[in-house]
């Protein structure tokens, strides 16, 4: 048998086209009644709507593109999910691809997006993509900045104070006796490492230490941690770091366990401090001391700021403030900026 249609469901609930539209979009209220009705018939009929043909007549898809920088980082799967779950109820389905910490796949991913017309696109952007957003903005894709700030940029945005973040990471440290720390940070493209920075070396200068020893890792995981790890170990004994401030949990989880294989005690002989505080730091064998970035609340706000584009509305500062600690500048484009908060675990507590 043929597959039912559109009209298909609009006569066998006796209703128009429109409502039957109206039913499966949620573009327009309709009766409680009506909509059942309407719900028994596609349920009956078996019908499946082909968002394709929709597609090919408006000219662009419900979905929205959320390119991460590392889906295999909880912290961006759990953004992602707030997101989504802020995006279901205008039933527009989130499309989850992952940069890889890579500006070139990003590209590709931008390229895809376009090619598929989604309705909007989130991203946590790796390099200067600045020229291409805004080429994707100019065919009406609204964009929004996740996990990034910068003025320069003519984005909507949503993240969090990094550099904060980063003096309460080694602020603590130094408060709870160390004096030789190291910032183990993730590759430099990526601008959240450089803010993470600037604020340890904000921390280390206001209380007379010397500034901390960086060390430039190629990527945020666990693996780059271990390696990183690794080369504090080879140093010599007086120049070797006595703490540590990890540029994320991934990359600190990977420290403990270099440092516990080598026979290393946390925090006795290296305090480890990391940073997003992701689900597996309080779980770990040590718990880590992490420094909190709200992912959930962060998907939310991002999706919050991309339906406000998408239906045309401009949020002033009290709609770009959906949790305590987040804050929203007045000029246009909106950008939302919450506080880190610093969660002192085991791994630093001398």
């Amino acid at each position: 048998m043929p597959a039912a249609n559109v009209r298909d469901v609009a006569a066998l609930a006796g209703v128009s086209v429109g409502t039957v539209s109206n039913v499966l979009t949620g573009t327009k209220r309709v009766s409680p009644a009506t909509e059942r009705r309407v719900l028994d018939a596609i349920e009956s009929l078996g019908f499946v709507r082909n968002d394709a043909a929709r597609q090919l007549r408006v000219g662009h898809s419900s979905t929205v593109g959320f390119i991460v920088l590392d889906v295999a980082n909880p912290f961006f799967t759990d953004v992602a999910s707030g997101a989504e779950e802020e995006l279901a109820p205008a039933r527009r389905p989130l499309l989850l691809a992952d940069g890889r910490e890579s500006a070139e796949r990003q590209l590709s991913y931008l390229e895809l997006f376009e090619e598929q017309r989604v309705s909007g696109l989130l991203i946590t952007p790796v390099g200067d993509l600045r020229a291409r957003l805004e080429r994707v903005r100019s065919r009406g894709i609204p964009v929004v900045l996740v996990d990034h700030h910068d003025d320069a940029w003519p984005f909507p945005s949503v993240s969090v104070d990094d550099r904060r973040g980063g003096e309460l990471a080694m602020g603590h440290l130094l408060d709870t006796g160390s004096r030789r720390p190291a910032y183990l940070s993730g590759p430099s493209a990526i601008p959240q490492m450089h803010a993470r920075w600037q604020g340890a070396q904000a921390a280390a200068a206001a209380r007379g230490v010397a500034a901390p020893l960086l060390l430039e890792l190629d990527s945020t995981n666990a693996a780059a941690g271990r390696a990183g790890a690794r080369r504090l170990l080879d140093l010599p004994a007086a120049s070797r770091p006595d703490a540590v401030f990890a540029a994320n949990d991934l990359i600190a989880l990977g420290v403990l366990q270099a440092l516990t294989l080598a026979g290393v005690r946390v925090p006795d002989d290296i305090a480890l401090v990391g940073y997003d505080d992701i689900a597996f730091a309080e779980t770990a064998a040590i718990p880590l001391t992490s420094v909190r970035q709200p992912a959930a609340e962060m998907g939310r706000a991002a999706a919050g700021l991309l339906l406000g584009a998408l239906d045309g509305s401009t949020p002033d500062a009290d709609d770009t403030q959906p949790a305590a600690g987040a804050t929203a500048t007045e000029a246009a484009p909106p950008r939302i900026r919450f506080d880190p908060e610093l969660i002192a675990r085991a791994s630093t507590a001398r």
